[in-house]
């Protein structure tokens, strides 16, 4: 096994909430959601940027992340992602650190191009240029987060003037930085180009330049060696859709319906991605989850299950520091939460050394348990006969 003494456990929140419902009373939940994970130790929550589609309703992960920090006390709370074509870079920089100033450090910076094609056709962004703008933007805020000195820079879409933080990060150098990865090559060439981490999907997808996520890992650590850095597999987290219950099959009944749902009502019918196979009823929709499960994709079942999956893609990847759960809304509030209940309770400390020293314990133990009771039997024997022989004094 590749994975760390103490492997990272959070959550992508695009949120993902259904049309036809109360959008105010879903980010509450979202918040709650956050509450729990907190109360049940995961590591990090990864908050998304979207303007459109109707799904994903978060438009400020800033503003949803400080919020969150007055409600938690440990958990991080990151950007996920922060599309940087959407903003001068100045401004991420700037709102990034007042962020880490006032969590106190749990602030943590993820970028990335733009999801929603819609977005960026409502700012009057050219698609093909946005990797390219996320590049620069992001040369020029870890010029920001790194130099002192005035920085004047012009752009086609942004100027800096004698630019420099007016606050500097309270994180030292600065807040974690990661990079969003999950088709083009862009995010681990960025990822390289700068030494900073990475946030992937589990499985490559099928137009993707790379196979594999060793593939796909290892154009990150060429471009890194490019530029002098050197990649740290333990700031690339991986994401993965995850519901667990009692049972597989429980699992799986609980979330078929809404995942279903989930895949091709936003995914296919809003934006447009492909099935495998045609949807031509509810039942068919139905099926999706059976497909992403068998292929791998998703994991829907029990903490071993989970267990299994998280063991399988170290193997595949090579090693990586993290694991995100893509936050949906596949079961009921309390299945939901249930859900991330198990994974703290059976999954967590799996992957975090805290079994290992208690199973060393409970093995010593047994094997002294005849001995010891041995010497326990003739202490109590011994107590009372000290006890019988101050009576007859």
């Amino acid at each position: 096994m590749t994975l760390p003494e103490r492997m990272k456990f959070g959550i992508f929140m695009a949120p993902f909430h259904w049309k036809g419902e109360n959008p105010t009373l879903s980010l509450e939940r979202d918040l709650e959601i956050i509450q729990w994970l907190d109360y049940l130790g995961y590591d990090e929550a990864w908050i998304g940027e979207h303007h459109s589609a109707g799904w994903e309703i978060i438009a400020s992960p800033e503003l949803f992340m400080a919020t969150a920090a007055e409600r938690t006390r440990n958990i991080k709370l990151g950007t996920g992602v922060i599309s940087l074509p959407y903003h001068h870079p100045m401004m991420v920089a700037n709102r990034m650190v007042l962020l880490d100033h006032l969590t106190r450090g749990r602030a943590m910076l993820g970028v990335g191009p733009g999801a929603l094609v819609t977005d960026a056709a409502m700012l009057g962004i050219d698609p093909v240029v946005q990797r390219r703008r996320m590049d620069e933007s992001m040369t020029l805020i870890m010029r920001l987060l790194n130099e002192t000195e005035p920085i004047t820079y012009r752009s086609e879409w942004f100027d800096l003037v004698e630019a420099q933080l007016h606050l500097r990060p309270y994180t030292k150098p600065h807040f974690p930085i990661a990079v969003a990865a999950a088709q083009s090559p862009s995010g681990m060439v960025l990822a390289g180009k700068h030494g900073a981490g990475v946030l992937s999907v589990s499985v490559t997808r099928g137009d993707s330049i790379a196979t594999n996520l060793a593939d796909f890992w290892k154009i990150a650590e060429e471009t890194a060696t490019e530029h002098g850095n050197t990649m740290d597999r333990n700031e690339w987290r991986v994401v993965m859709h995850v519901h667990l219950a009692e049972s597989k099959k429980e699992a799986i009944e609980q979330a078929r319906v809404n995942a279903g749902r989930y895949q091709y009502d936003y995914f296919v019918k809003t934006l447009g991605h492909q099935l495998p196979f045609e949807v031509k009823s509810n039942k068919d929709r139905d099926k999706i989850i059976d497909v992403m499960t068998e292929n791998g994709a998703w994991c829907v079942g029990t903490p071993d299950d989970l267990i299994e999956t998280i063991k399988r893609v170290d193997a595949e990847s090579g090693g990586f520091g993290g694991f995100m759960i893509q936050a949906t809304e596949w079961g009921t509030r309390e299945q939901v939460m249930h859900s991330y209940e198990l994974v703290a309770r059976y999954v967590m400390p799996h992957f975090q050394g805290s079994l290992e020293s208690l199973d060393r314990s409970q093995v010593w133990s047994a094997g002294k348990k005849d001995e010891l009771l041995e010497a326990r039997a003739k202490a109590m024997e011994r107590a009372r006969s000290d006890y019988a022989g101050t009576r007859t004094r």
